[in-house]
Protein backbone atom coordinates (compact mmCIF):
# COMPACT_ATOMS: atom_id res chain seq x y z
CA UNK A 1 0.00 0.00 0.00
CA UNK A 2 2.93 1.93 0.94
CA UNK A 3 4.40 1.60 -2.37
CA UNK A 4 1.33 3.01 -4.54
CA UNK A 5 1.29 5.83 -2.15
CA UNK A 6 4.64 6.89 -2.91
CA UNK A 7 3.48 6.56 -6.49
CA UNK A 8 0.45 8.63 -6.42
CA UNK A 9 2.03 11.65 -4.42
CA UNK A 10 4.90 11.38 -6.31
CA UNK A 11 2.94 11.99 -9.72
CA UNK A 12 0.85 14.70 -8.26
CA UNK A 13 3.85 16.43 -6.95
CA UNK A 14 5.36 16.46 -10.28
CA UNK A 15 2.19 17.63 -12.07
CA UNK A 16 1.29 20.30 -9.92
CA UNK A 17 4.73 21.05 -9.92
CA UNK A 18 4.92 21.56 -13.72
CA UNK A 19 1.34 23.32 -13.95
CA UNK A 20 2.89 25.99 -12.01
CA UNK A 21 6.09 26.43 -13.20
CA UNK A 22 4.67 27.56 -16.54
CA UNK A 23 3.02 30.29 -15.32
CA UNK A 24 5.68 31.38 -12.99
CA UNK A 25 8.56 31.21 -15.34
CA UNK A 26 6.33 33.68 -18.12
CA UNK A 27 5.33 36.17 -15.01
CA UNK A 28 9.22 36.13 -14.71
CA UNK A 29 10.32 36.93 -18.22
CA UNK A 30 7.96 39.62 -18.41
CA UNK A 31 9.43 41.13 -15.53
CA UNK A 32 12.55 41.79 -17.26
CA UNK A 33 11.05 44.39 -18.67
CA UNK A 34 12.15 47.42 -17.25
CA UNK A 35 8.82 49.07 -16.29
CA UNK A 36 8.52 49.25 -12.43
CA UNK A 37 4.73 48.89 -11.85
CA UNK A 38 4.89 46.29 -14.53
CA UNK A 39 7.32 44.71 -12.46
CA UNK A 40 6.18 44.67 -9.21
CA UNK A 41 2.13 43.43 -11.15
CA UNK A 42 3.74 40.39 -12.61
CA UNK A 43 5.91 39.77 -9.17
CA UNK A 44 2.38 39.23 -7.01
CA UNK A 45 1.40 37.21 -9.60
CA UNK A 46 4.40 34.96 -9.87
CA UNK A 47 4.08 34.76 -6.15
CA UNK A 48 0.35 34.15 -6.46
CA UNK A 49 0.99 31.01 -8.15
CA UNK A 50 3.63 29.61 -6.20
CA UNK A 51 0.89 29.72 -3.32
CA UNK A 52 -1.39 28.03 -5.37
CA UNK A 53 1.62 25.35 -5.50
CA UNK A 54 1.57 25.08 -1.85
CA UNK A 55 -1.79 25.02 -0.93
CA UNK A 56 -2.03 22.46 -4.00
CA UNK A 57 0.68 20.27 -2.22
CA UNK A 58 -0.87 20.09 1.14
CA UNK A 59 -3.88 18.96 -0.83
CA UNK A 60 -2.26 15.99 -2.32
CA UNK A 61 -0.84 15.10 1.47
CA UNK A 62 -4.39 15.33 2.48
CA UNK A 63 -5.08 12.92 0.06
CA UNK A 64 -2.78 10.29 -0.23
CA UNK A 65 -0.25 10.72 2.74
CA UNK A 66 -2.46 12.37 5.21
CA UNK A 67 -0.76 13.20 8.99
CA UNK A 68 -1.56 15.29 12.13
CA UNK A 69 0.41 18.58 12.47
CA UNK A 70 0.73 19.44 16.31
CA UNK A 71 0.84 23.08 16.38
CA UNK A 72 1.74 25.60 19.22
CA UNK A 73 2.62 29.16 19.16
CA UNK A 74 1.54 30.75 16.29
CA UNK A 75 0.37 34.37 17.32
CA UNK A 76 0.48 37.75 16.17
CA UNK A 77 1.58 36.70 12.60
CA UNK A 78 0.33 39.04 9.25
CA UNK A 79 0.44 37.82 5.40
CA UNK A 80 2.02 42.04 4.66
CA UNK A 81 5.30 42.26 6.76
CA UNK A 82 8.87 41.03 7.06
CA UNK A 83 10.05 38.01 8.50
CA UNK A 84 13.14 36.04 9.31
CA UNK A 85 11.94 32.45 9.78
CA UNK A 86 14.96 30.69 11.26
CA UNK A 87 14.48 26.58 11.90
CA UNK A 88 16.05 23.54 13.06
CA UNK A 89 16.71 21.37 9.98
CA UNK A 90 16.42 17.31 10.10
CA UNK A 91 14.95 16.07 6.67
CA UNK A 92 13.77 17.64 3.00
CA UNK A 93 10.71 17.40 4.71
CA UNK A 94 11.31 19.93 6.67
CA UNK A 95 10.49 22.09 3.57
CA UNK A 96 7.34 20.91 2.66
CA UNK A 97 6.07 21.11 6.68
CA UNK A 98 7.20 25.29 7.09
CA UNK A 99 5.33 25.82 4.12
CA UNK A 100 2.42 24.28 4.77
CA UNK A 101 2.14 25.82 8.64
CA UNK A 102 3.08 29.16 7.50
CA UNK A 103 0.84 29.34 4.30
CA UNK A 104 -1.31 32.30 4.13
CA UNK A 105 0.05 33.40 8.18
CA UNK A 106 3.14 35.33 6.54
CA UNK A 107 4.28 36.14 2.93
CA UNK A 108 5.44 33.10 0.64
CA UNK A 109 8.65 31.79 1.75
CA UNK A 110 12.17 32.58 0.50
CA UNK A 111 15.06 30.33 0.55
CA UNK A 112 18.78 31.47 -0.17
CA UNK A 113 19.84 29.07 -2.53
CA UNK A 114 23.32 27.88 -3.76
CA UNK A 115 24.09 28.96 -7.11
CA UNK A 116 24.03 25.81 -8.44
CA UNK A 117 20.26 24.89 -7.85
CA UNK A 118 19.49 27.11 -10.53
CA UNK A 119 19.93 23.94 -12.70
CA UNK A 120 17.46 21.84 -11.18
CA UNK A 121 15.14 21.25 -14.00
CA UNK A 122 12.36 23.33 -13.69
CA UNK A 123 12.42 24.16 -10.04
CA UNK A 124 15.64 26.40 -11.00
CA UNK A 125 13.83 28.51 -13.60
CA UNK A 126 10.65 28.71 -10.71
CA UNK A 127 12.99 29.73 -8.20
CA UNK A 128 14.46 32.23 -10.16
CA UNK A 129 11.47 34.11 -11.38
CA UNK A 130 9.78 34.31 -7.61
CA UNK A 131 12.98 36.28 -6.58
CA UNK A 132 14.71 33.87 -4.53
CA UNK A 133 18.89 35.14 -3.90
CA UNK A 134 21.05 32.45 -5.57
CA UNK A 135 24.15 32.73 -3.18
CA UNK A 136 27.98 32.16 -4.34
CA UNK A 137 29.94 31.73 -0.74
CA UNK A 138 33.36 32.10 -0.08
CA UNK A 139 35.54 29.06 1.58
CA UNK A 140 38.14 29.58 4.41
CA UNK A 141 40.32 28.82 1.58
CA UNK A 142 39.20 30.75 -1.15
CA UNK A 143 39.59 34.01 1.33
CA UNK A 144 43.05 32.87 1.97
CA UNK A 145 43.85 32.54 -1.72
CA UNK A 146 41.73 35.55 -2.75
CA UNK A 147 41.69 38.47 0.27
CA UNK A 148 39.83 40.80 -2.32
CA UNK A 149 36.73 38.15 -1.87
CA UNK A 150 36.39 39.22 1.28
CA UNK A 151 32.98 41.33 1.53
CA UNK A 152 31.50 40.05 -1.29
CA UNK A 153 29.36 37.36 0.89
CA UNK A 154 27.64 40.40 2.49
CA UNK A 155 27.60 42.48 -1.05
CA UNK A 156 25.68 39.35 -3.01
CA UNK A 157 23.49 39.83 -0.14
CA UNK A 158 22.53 43.07 -0.19
CA UNK A 159 22.00 43.00 -3.48
CA UNK A 160 19.81 40.01 -3.37
CA UNK A 161 17.79 41.70 -0.87
CA UNK A 162 17.07 45.44 -2.47
CA UNK A 163 14.44 43.53 -4.65
CA UNK A 164 12.77 42.52 -0.82
CA UNK A 165 12.14 46.25 0.02
CA UNK A 166 9.00 46.91 -1.24
CA UNK A 167 7.41 43.88 -1.35
CA UNK A 168 6.66 42.25 2.04
CA UNK A 169 8.74 38.73 2.10
CA UNK A 170 9.41 36.12 4.46
CA UNK A 171 13.03 35.06 4.06
CA UNK A 172 14.05 31.07 5.60
CA UNK A 173 17.27 30.37 7.10
CA UNK A 174 18.48 26.31 8.15
CA UNK A 175 20.89 27.64 10.97
CA UNK A 176 22.59 24.91 11.48
CA UNK A 177 23.82 24.41 7.42
CA UNK A 178 22.81 20.85 6.69
CA UNK A 179 20.32 18.52 7.63
CA UNK A 180 21.11 16.81 11.21
CA UNK A 181 22.50 13.11 11.41
CA UNK A 182 24.09 11.93 14.41
CA UNK A 183 26.82 11.07 12.60
CA UNK A 184 27.74 14.70 12.02
CA UNK A 185 26.24 15.75 15.71
CA UNK A 186 29.58 13.59 16.65
CA UNK A 187 31.94 14.84 14.50
CA UNK A 188 31.22 18.18 15.15
CA UNK A 189 31.02 17.92 19.03
CA UNK A 190 28.30 19.85 19.24
CA UNK A 191 26.96 20.92 22.64
CA UNK A 192 23.34 20.31 21.76
CA UNK A 193 22.04 17.31 22.42
CA UNK A 194 19.41 17.39 19.30
CA UNK A 195 20.80 20.03 16.94
CA UNK A 196 24.01 21.07 15.35
CA UNK A 197 26.07 24.15 16.16
CA UNK A 198 24.55 27.13 15.03
CA UNK A 199 26.20 29.02 11.83
CA UNK A 200 25.60 32.83 12.27
CA UNK A 201 27.00 34.17 9.73
CA UNK A 202 23.80 33.79 7.01
CA UNK A 203 21.15 35.67 9.29
CA UNK A 204 23.76 38.24 10.02
CA UNK A 205 24.03 39.23 6.83
CA UNK A 206 20.41 39.31 5.98
CA UNK A 207 20.12 41.17 8.93
CA UNK A 208 22.99 43.78 8.35
CA UNK A 209 21.27 44.22 4.74
CA UNK A 210 17.59 43.99 5.67
CA UNK A 211 17.54 44.99 8.93
CA UNK A 212 15.12 48.10 8.65
CA UNK A 213 12.55 45.74 6.61
CA UNK A 214 12.12 42.71 8.14
CA UNK A 215 10.55 43.58 11.82
CA UNK A 216 10.20 39.62 13.07
CA UNK A 217 11.79 36.54 13.44
CA UNK A 218 9.50 33.42 13.42
CA UNK A 219 11.75 30.58 15.41
CA UNK A 220 10.61 26.99 14.49
CA UNK A 221 11.28 23.80 15.76
CA UNK A 222 10.15 20.81 13.98
CA UNK A 223 10.08 17.61 15.47
CA UNK A 224 9.04 14.15 14.25
CA UNK A 225 7.81 12.04 17.12
CA UNK A 226 8.37 8.41 15.27
CA UNK A 227 12.10 9.16 13.88
CA UNK A 228 13.28 11.34 11.13
CA UNK A 229 11.95 10.74 7.79
CA UNK A 230 13.17 10.72 4.29
CA UNK A 231 11.29 12.45 1.95
CA UNK A 232 10.35 9.23 0.38
CA UNK A 233 8.91 8.04 4.01
CA UNK A 234 6.87 11.02 3.85
CA UNK A 235 5.84 10.19 0.23
CA UNK A 236 4.63 7.02 0.94
CA UNK A 237 2.15 8.06 4.05
CA UNK A 238 4.75 6.74 6.86
CA UNK A 239 4.89 9.78 8.52
CA UNK A 240 1.44 10.08 11.17
CA UNK A 241 2.69 12.65 13.25
CA UNK A 242 4.66 16.13 13.36
CA UNK A 243 5.20 18.31 15.61
CA UNK A 244 5.83 22.13 15.06
CA UNK A 245 6.10 24.99 17.26
CA UNK A 246 6.68 28.54 16.68
CA UNK A 247 8.42 31.70 18.42
CA UNK A 248 8.24 35.27 17.79
CA UNK A 249 10.07 38.30 18.24
CA UNK A 250 11.02 41.64 17.21
CA UNK A 251 14.02 42.28 15.51
CA UNK A 252 16.60 44.33 18.69
CA UNK A 253 18.71 46.65 17.34
CA UNK A 254 21.67 44.33 18.84
CA UNK A 255 21.10 42.01 16.02
CA UNK A 256 21.70 44.34 13.35
CA UNK A 257 25.83 45.19 13.01
CA UNK A 258 28.73 44.76 10.60
CA UNK A 259 29.29 40.73 11.07
CA UNK A 260 31.83 40.52 8.36
CA UNK A 261 34.26 43.03 10.26
CA UNK A 262 33.26 44.05 13.78
CA UNK A 263 34.47 41.73 15.89
CA UNK A 264 32.91 42.17 19.35
CA UNK A 265 29.58 42.45 17.26
CA UNK A 266 30.14 39.24 16.13
CA UNK A 267 30.55 37.63 19.04
CA UNK A 268 27.80 39.58 20.46
CA UNK A 269 25.59 37.55 17.55
CA UNK A 270 27.23 34.16 17.82
CA UNK A 271 26.32 34.05 21.68
CA UNK A 272 22.72 35.59 21.30
CA UNK A 273 22.22 32.51 18.49
CA UNK A 274 24.06 30.39 21.27
CA UNK A 275 21.73 31.12 23.73
CA UNK A 276 18.63 30.74 20.76
CA UNK A 277 19.65 27.32 19.85
CA UNK A 278 20.16 26.18 24.22
CA UNK A 279 16.16 27.27 24.17
CA UNK A 280 15.44 25.30 21.14
CA UNK A 281 17.38 22.03 22.64
CA UNK A 282 15.30 22.57 25.56
CA UNK A 283 11.93 23.03 23.55
CA UNK A 284 12.84 19.59 21.55
CA UNK A 285 13.12 17.74 24.90
CA UNK A 286 9.99 19.03 25.57
CA UNK A 287 8.38 17.61 22.87
CA UNK A 288 9.84 14.32 22.93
Amino acid sequence: MSFFRSIFSLLFYCLNTLFWCVPIFVFGVIKLIPIKPLQTLFGALAKGCASNWVACNSLIQNLFTPYKIELTGLDNLKRKDWYLVIANHQSWVDILVLQRVLHNRIPFLNFFLKKELLYVPFLGIAWWALDFPFMTRSSKSQLKKNPKLKGKDIETTRKACEKFKTMPVSIVNFVEGTRFTPEKHTRQKSPFKNLLKPKAGGIAFVMQAMGEQINQIVNATIHYPDGIPTFMDFASGKVKRVQVHVETQAVDDKLIGDYSSDNQFRVQFQAELNTLWQQKDAQLEKLK
